[in-house]
């Protein structure tokens, strides 16, 4: 642990997994909102 140093690794690839979770976390929230209307409006 003391070769350590804060701020040097590589976080490229965890930063773009994030992102990836985040889009599809939000498309998820949109296709579930657009499936809610649709059920309300067209509900007989």
């Amino acid at each position: 642990m003391s070769d350590y140093v804060p701020g040097e690794m590589d976080i490229s690839q965890q930063k773009r997994a994030f992102a990836g979770f985040i889009r599809v976390g939000i498309w998820l929230a949109v296709a579930t909102a657009v499936t809610l209307i649709f059920l309300a409006i067209f509900a007989t």
